[in-house]
């Protein structure tokens, strides 16, 4: 048997394995993406409001922009986060860094989604939990002029050290009602991560 033949045969099967294999990866994403849909859709409410309550916990006496977290772990736990400003700026740390740095800290390693919520507000103290009268702009919360509010660069960053770009959802919000939902890669979608460096 000529050995050309018998090594474009061994390729071919290489390759069909390969693809094989390939396939079975990318079935493997959509299926963990649908669980991660089903399971955030259930918990999306809870978050949501979770996030408008840490806008009352927001330090933020120099840009008066609030932000308030609420980010959801594998095990079903939700870690929140508010912005906490400085006056050397360097040090403020976003509210998405807040609930990432307390969850990994009491060792969460694995995250599903994560609520963002935030907007420009007044010097006055606020009380993020009083229902607004009837009527109201629903775009308005307690003095704070609600906004959809993407993580920052750096946040989207560390959620790219621990979560799946493919299949992490990032929400934001601006109530119950209105809310959008993107995953990391749509809004990182080329990033450095832990794979880069293995």
């Amino acid at each position: 048997m000529d050995i050309k033949k018998i090594d474009g045969k061994i390729g071919e099967r290489k390759e069909d394995e390969k693809k094989i294999e390939e396939k079975k990866i990318e079935e493997k994403k959509i299926e963990e993406k649908e669980i991660n849909e089903k399971i955030v859709e259930k918990r999306i409410g809870e978050m949501i409001s979770l996030a408008i309550g840490q806008l009352e916990y927001s330090y933020a006496p120099y840009s008066c922009f609030r932000v308030g977290a609420a980010l959801l772990s594998k095990s079903g736990k939700i870690y929140t986060g508010c912005n906490i400003e400085n006056a050397a700026y360097t040090p403020s740390n976003c509210a998405e860094r807040t609930a990432f740095f307390k969850a990994v800290s009491e060792g969460e390693r694995g995250f599903l989604a994560i609520c963002i919520v935030g907007g420009k507000a007044g010097k006055q103290p606020l009380s993020a939990l009083t229902v607004a009268p009837e009527g109201a702009d629903k775009g308005h919360k307690d003095g704070i002029g609600m906004e959809y509010t993407a993580p920052c660069g750096v946040c989207r960053q560390v959620m790219m050290e621990f979560c799946n770009p493919e299949t992490f959802q990032i929400i934001l919000a601006i109530s119950k009602e209105e809310y959008k939902i993107f995953t990391l890669k749509e809004l990182l979608p080329i990033g450095f991560g832990p794979e880069n460096l293995a």
